[in-house]
């Protein structure tokens, strides 16, 4: 294993706009960062809600090593099949055993074999199964594969990610926040060694309202009526981290990026 493995984690890639984002800003994150691995929270990847079959492969195809999801995994049935086919695409493993996919994955690279753990949070949210328990029995699968694990907590609740962050604190590279779209600014390393933000926030457009076009999301807020969503194009971003780890199990540094997309529409 190299002396340093880099993880680039990228926040909710939101729509197609998120995604021009990420294809126009990867390049150059990679040139400049070098990361050995690259994450990226699909969540919202395909129409602002939900991911696609054809989205999945788009993001693959940008150099994406490892899509992670959330409480939209299931919004488009045609992605089923392919959430059991393909490895390197994780939904929360805290969802029913019966519903479709999985909820952690391992990629090798340069060295270094890297575990990615899907998790969603049950403060405010439906995930079937316990995260907690299951951030647990995911990392005793994992135990002899591996030499670095990130996990995606997405939840709604702060307290519960950086519940889950002391949790793991030790027993993994890296605890990122995902779903509330707005980047937090607590990025740092825990005590036992682990890299921790409560979010890393979205990859689209910041004009908008967490993705959505600002007028439709205040005649929502404002009237209390039904308003048909769409996704903003305005103003987008891409954020993420890059964690930097020493040795196995053990970061050295975390750092917030946030990249302004100018010129992508």
């Amino acid at each position: 294993m190299a002396e340093d493995t880099k993880i680039l984690f990228v926040g909710d890639v939101v729509g197609g706009i998120g995604r021009r984002t990420l294809s126009a800003l990867l390049p150059s994150l990679r040139d400049r960062f070098g990361p050995n691995f690259v994450v990226v929270n699909g969540e919202n990847a395909a129409g602002g809600v939900g991911i696609t079959t054809k989205v999945a492969q788009q993001l693959f195809d940008a150099g994406v090593d490892v899509i992670t999801l959330g409480n939209h995994a299931y919004r488009h049935r045609d992605v089923y099949p392919f959430l059991d086919a393909e490895p390197r695409i994780v939904r929360p493993a805290n969802f029913l055993r019966s519903q479709p996919g999985h909820g952690w994955c391992v990629v090798s690279r340069d060295g270094a074999r890297l575990g990615v753990i899907s998790l969603s949070g049950n403060l405010f949210m439906n995930a079937g199964r316990h995260a907690f328990s299951e951030a647990d029995a995911a990392l005793h699968a994992l135990r002899d594969d591996v030499d670095h694990v990130l996990v995606d907590m997405h939840a709604e609740a702060t307290s519960e990610k950086v519940g889950m962050g002391w949790h793991l604190d030790g027993r993994v590279t890296a605890v990122v926040g995902t779903h509330t779209h707005v980047p937090t600014a607590d990025a740092r390393v825990l005590a036992g060694g682990t890299a921790y933000i409560s979010d890393v926030g979205m990859t689209g457009p910041r004009g908008g309202v967490i993705g959505v076009k600002r007028e439709q999301a205040l005649e929502s807020l404002v009237t209390r009526m039904p308003v048909r969503f769409e996704t903003s194009s305005d103003d987008p971003w891409l954020n993420a981290v890059l964690i930097t780890a020493e040795a196995p199990m053990r970061a050295r540094s975390i750092e917030q990026l946030l990249e302004p997309a100018e010129g992508v529409s």
